[in-house]
This record gives structure tokens, sequence and C-alpha cells, in this order.
């Protein structure tokens, strides 16, 4: 198995009647600990009950958190979370939380060298203390996975397109895809166009886009491959993607066929969204008798 380290928020998703550890840096690197590979994550809690708690749980799953900062200055992260009926959730971040302050050093810099891939996602640069920290430590990453979470206001074009260009593989989902088409001066209007366009301007030639309800689309080395999703019920999509992500890079990284390892990531996001919260616990039996029933 390989060995993946992934970089930002982790957190508290705080609904109405309940609260659940989250974050999607979190719920990338909870999915792909599950299929076995050795995951570590970079980020920073307070040092406060909630950022016990989160430490606590991580290492309960076999995270590996010895790059976690914990800093008296500033709270472990929560983000208020509302569903609308269909499931679909909205979100208020709280701003400036623990996360926001990951401060670069040599550890970070062992960890990633160490490691086969670094997972980071946009929500991590609002604040320039972790930014900067990302920045130099792309700069060290033998493999780059960059997972747009675009939530306003807690972004830049620039940025996008920076990172964009360092990465090596970038995920959106379709409403992501087309925000940034748009911004770089497409004409197109169809998925895979846009998809073409995006891989040419930034120099990647690995994308995969998330339809919701409808699948995915995955450009691979050149190649486009499909799932057009799974029928279910859904509960909530709080980390359906990540899970996705989390699942897709496992199985791309450990070699598995482009078509088998979007299939098969298709099916876990749809697992997680007729679930509640972003991480419940899903066997590979499971996985394997939802995709053949």
């Amino acid at each position: 198995m390989s060995n993946i380290v992934s970089f930002g928020e982790i957190l508290w998703d705080v609904f109405p009647s309940h609260k659940k550890i989250g974050g999607a840096p979190l719920n990338v690197a909870l999915r792909a600990k599950s299929f076995n590979n050795h995951v570590s994550m970079i980020s920073a809690i307070g040092s406060d009950n909630l950022g016990k708690e989160l430490l606590s749980y991580l290492n309960e799953n076999e995270i590996n958190t010895d790059c976690i900062q914990v800093l008296d200055t500033y709270k472990t992260g929560e983000v208020k979370v509302v569903l609308d009926e269909k499931g679909s959730a909205s979100y208020t971040i709280e701003y400036p939380s623990a996360w926001d302050k990951i401060e670069f050093n040599d550890a970070l810099i062992d960890t990633v060298k160490a490691s086969d891939a670094l997972v980071f996602g946009s929500l991590i640069t609002r604040d320039d203390t972790s930014k900067q920290t990302l920045y130099k430590l792309l700069e060290y990453a033998r493999y780059k996975i960059f997972d747009l979470n675009l939530r306003p206001p807690h972004y830049s074009e620039d940025t996008l397109v920076f990172l964009m260009e360092k990465a090596d593989f970038i995920k959106f989902n379709d409403d992501e895809l087309y925000e940034v088409s748009r911004f770089l001066g497409s004409k197109y209007n169809s998925l895979e166009q846009n998809i073409n366009y995006i891989a040419k301007k930034t120099n990647t030639n690995r994308i995969c886009v998330t339809k919701g309800p409808h699948g995915a689309v995955l450009l691979y080395d050149g190649l486009l491959y499909y799932n057009s999703g799974y029928q279910i019920k859904v509960v909530d999509t709080v980390g359906a993607g990540d899970s996705f992500l989390g699942t897709l890079i496992s199985q791309l990284i450990n070699n598995t066929n482009p078509q088998e390892a979007i299939d098969y990531a298709c099916a876990v996001g749809a697992l997680v969204a007729q679930s509640e919260g972003a991480n419940p616990e899903i066997s590979t039996s499971k996985i394997d008798a939802f995709i053949n029933p």
C-alpha cells in the first residue's frame, strides 16, 4: 500500500442537533486509510477539549498525527452545517481557526518527502500562514493532488490557477469545473471540452470531475473514463465527494485500472451519501456487494 499525506483543515461539522468530525482533507485521509494505506495528517488544532477529542479520534483511526500542531492562541475549527430538503449542505466556516495557522517546519518537509502523494484543497489557502506553508511543501511533494473545495468567499482566482498549475491531479465537482473554466476564458459548454481545456491551460493531464448522483468523469493520461452513478436514497451529501477522492487516490496510486478505480470510487461516494455524516464505516465486502448486487 501507499504512503499518503493530507494537508489542511480538521474540524467539527456542527449540525442543528449534533456535531461530527470533518474537514475535507481529513475525510479524504480517513477513507484512504480504510484501504490500508499509511496516512499522515498535517494540520493544527486548539489546546481545547474539541482539539483533544479530534486528536484522540485520529489516533483511534490510525492516522499519523505527528504533524498536527497544537496551538494555544487559536480554537479548534468548527463549521455550522445546514442541510436542505435534498440533503445538500451549506456551510458557515469560523475564522480564524487553528487550522488557518499551520506553521512550516522541518518535520513537515520530512513527512512530505517520504510520501507517495500529497493531497490538499483550496480552503486551506484562505489564511496566509497555512497558505505559505502549503506553497513551501509543494516543492518537496512527489505527486500533488489538488481537491478544489470552493467555499465563497474563501478563495481567489489567482490562487486556484497557481495550485492547478502545480498539481499533478485535479479534482472538481461539475459546478467548480464550469466556474473555473469561465474565469480561464473557456467558450465551451460540454463537460469534456472544459476538462480538456483546463488540462491544456494548466498542463495537468489527470483531472476528475464528480457529477453528484450522475457519477464522475476521469481524464487520465489522455483518455476519458466514465461512471454514470448509482441510484440511492440520499441521507446527506456531507463528505461524499471526499470519500470518493480518498478511494480514487488509493485505487490509482496502487495501480488499479482507471475504469475500475472510478467505478469503485463512485460506489463509495454513493454509500457515504446514503449514510449519515462524512465518515461512515464501509467494508470492502459491502462495496463489492453494492457494485455487483
